[in-house]
């Protein structure tokens, strides 16, 4: 039996939750919020008997295996660091820390405690997302050339922390952008940055955060890719993590999912059938999600997408952000 504790009771919890509880020999101990009737009707819908409002009432105890973490970003690397010193693998939504420097910190007591980390990069787990992938794994689009990805929210933005800088670290990047450039990169087969070169500023609304931007990335295979991220946006060009990809010998979009190419030399579009889903984000990626979280913990083997992917897109946004401040591209060593 792997018994897991759930951090937090905010909207995301519940796909956490829903996917948990389909896995065999899974059980949710107790949840942790700062929200004490949010946090009973979290336990009641889902059956959990333990509730508590400190976290560090759970943070010692010997029979809890395990932590989904669910709560502001200011707070994954810390709460990350104290369960796994406790003895704990995590599950830490995205962006997994509010900097690089947090996730090198996050890295070292992973290192030091023997722990798995795994961090929220849900799209790696869609179906369409894994069929574009073995596409360009099988080199039928030839050599990518640039990517365009999507993580806008269209006339609607979130509230409350995510628009705080102290509690978000940053806005609409930190948020969604991270969905598009995770995705196109996962899709290229984890290429590593390069340099980063961005535009973003607040346009929409009375924060200190972003709510706009263009990022342009370089990767290391010679793709480039450029990643649009917003709240509040009069449009959009596709959904969340909706991308393009351009390679000499095709193109492939995803969200609509479809491939162009040339079939004995004549141009075609083909569209695979795709899952039926309830709603754009659907559970099915979280159900994923979760049942590889729980086979890393029992097999003893990290997890993808875990630190290092996480690392990855924790130093492109903080070269995003230090562009647009300078105007001047910044290299990723």
């Amino acid at each position: 039996m792997t018994r897991v504790a759930i951090i937090g009771t905010g909207y995301i919890a519940d796909y956490h939750a829903r996917g948990l509880q389909k896995l065999s020999d899974v059980e949710i101990v107790c949840v942790v919020s700062l929200l004490e009737d949010q946090a009973k009707e979290f336990a009641a819908r889902y059956g959990i008997k333990e509730i508590y409002k400190d976290y560090k009432e759970v943070v010692n105890r010997t029979d809890i295996d395990a932590v989904v973490i669910g709560i502001p970003n200011k707070f994954h690397a810390p709460y990350a660091i104290e369960f796994m010193q406790s003895g704990k693998d995590v599950f830490v939504e995205k962006p997994m820390a509010m900097n690089s420097e947090e996730v090198k910190q996050v890295e070292d007591a992973a290192a030091e405690n023997g722990r798995i980390v795994m961090v929220g990069h849900m799209w790696r787990f869609d179906e369409e997302v894994n069929f574009l992938k073995k596409v360009i794994d099988s080199g039928k689009l030839g050599k990518m050339i640039k990517t365009k990805g999507y993580g806008i929210h269209e006339n609607w933005g979130p509230e409350g922390w995510f628009t705080k800088k102290e509690l978000a670290g940053g806005g609409a990047l930190a948020d969604m952008g991270v969905h598009a450039i995770d995705t196109a990169r996962y899709i290229m087969g984890d290429p590593q940055p390069v340099e980063v070169y961005a535009k973003i500023g607040t346009y929409f609304g009375d924060y200190d955060v972003d709510d706009s931007g263009v990022i342009m990335i370089t990767w290391d295979n010679g793709a480039t890719s450029i990643i649009e991220s917003g709240w509040w946006q009069p449009h959009m060009d596709g959904p969340e993590a909706s991308t393009g990809l351009f390679g000499t010998e095709g193109y492939a979009s995803l969200f609509p999912t479809k491939l162009k190419l040339k079939i004995e030399g004549t141009p075609g579009e083909f569209i695979p059938p795709a899952p039926e889903k309830t709603e754009h984000c659907d559970q099915m990626i979280y159900d994923g999600q979760m049942a590889h979280f729980i086979e890393c913990i029992r097999d003893r083997k990290q997890p993808s997408p875990g630190i290092e992917e996480g690392k990855v897109i924790m130093k492109i946004v903080d070269a995003a952000y230090k562009s647009s401040e300078t105007g001047e591209v910044v290299k990723i060593a």
